[in-house]
């Protein structure tokens, strides 16, 4: 995305003189400009998990697929920046945004779902982003305030695995955040990074939404017995010992891969699955949550 100067930001029209913006004073028109954004926005959270490969992307692409079947208003910001994962889930890899006076255009996806990343704006697929924190702050502000975002129920803000820069910026950035979704899978090694995204959460004052289990066991496509792959349970006993709401448990489907790597939504294509079921009812369970139910 561009960096435009405080000159060109309309956000800065309150100074007397433009031209000579502080940068302090670039940062407070920046933050009222996101400010502005987000109180179009009914809630605004975040999908985090303490380490890779528990398929946090997964749940959030189908979170928000799901949401949008319902008829809400979902937009996700993929925070993934060195790993942008989100628009080829979508099936959306290679769109361009448009630009609009009211700021960037974010990819539509279906009439209710629409996505932003960086990933629109590689040369090459294959590009590698190379950035220390401040570049990273400063796009995540670009992305924030700079897309037109318009009016949406709910704003998922997907995040890299940890508890890094894009994480601090977003919680920073983001001052009403209504929360987080901690993703884990079953087995211990996960569940020992999900303690800690927990104390994350609690230590930068960021409401914990509650915590879902991925990857919780899968029917055998043979006899349709239950597979306990990666245990079950771990999430829920994490969820416990932390005092975090329980959202639910997600099962293992084999074809949710194919899907994502077609591009396609495996909960819209297959809304009788035991998948679709289960984010139906996580879904229910968050939208309790975060209404305070």
């Amino acid at each position: 995305m561009s960096n435009k100067t405080c000159e060109q930001d309309a956000s800065c029209q309150s100074c007397k003189d433009a031209g000579t913006c502080s940068p302090v004073e670039k940062e407070t028109h920046e933050m009222e400009r996101i400010e502005k954004k987000m109180r179009s926005i009914t809630y605004k959270f975040m999908v985090i998990s303490g380490k890779g490969g528990v398929g946090k992307s997964s749940v959030a692409v189908n979170l928000a697929s799901t949401l949008a079947a319902q008829g809400h208003k979902v937009a996700i910001v993929d925070a993934d920046i060195h790993g942008p994962n989100i628009p080829k889930m979508l099936g959306v890899e290679t769109q361009k945004p448009l630009a609009a006076q009211e700021g960037v255009l974010p990819i539509p996806v279906s009439d209710n779902l629409c996505v932003m990343s960086i990933a629109f704006f590689l040369q090459q697929v294959h590009d590698a982003i190379i950035w220390r924190g401040p570049m990273k702050h400063t796009l995540l502000k670009q992305f924030l305030g700079g897309v037109h975002w318009g009016k949406l129920d709910y704003l998922i803000i997907d995040l890299p695995p940890g508890t890094g820069d894009e994480a601090l910026s977003t919680a920073h950035l983001i001052k009403n955040i209504n929360g987080a979704l901690v993703v884990t899978t079953p087995q211990d090694v996960a569940l020992l990074d999900s303690r800690k995204s927990i104390t994350f959460c609690r230590e930068i004052k960021v409401p914990l939404i509650g915590v879902v289990e991925n990857m919780s066991g899968m029917s055998c496509p043979h006899c349709e017995q239950e597979i306990e792959l990666f245990k079950t349970g771990g999430g829920e006993r994490i969820a416990r010992e932390m005092k975090v709401p329980f959202v639910g448990r997600i099962p293992l489907e084999p074809q949710i891969v194919i899907s994502t790597d077609d591009g396609q939504s495996y909960v819209v294509n297959h809304p009788e699955s035991r998948v679709a079921q289960a984010f139906n009812r996580v879904a229910a369970n968050w939208q309790k949550l975060l209404e305070g139910k």
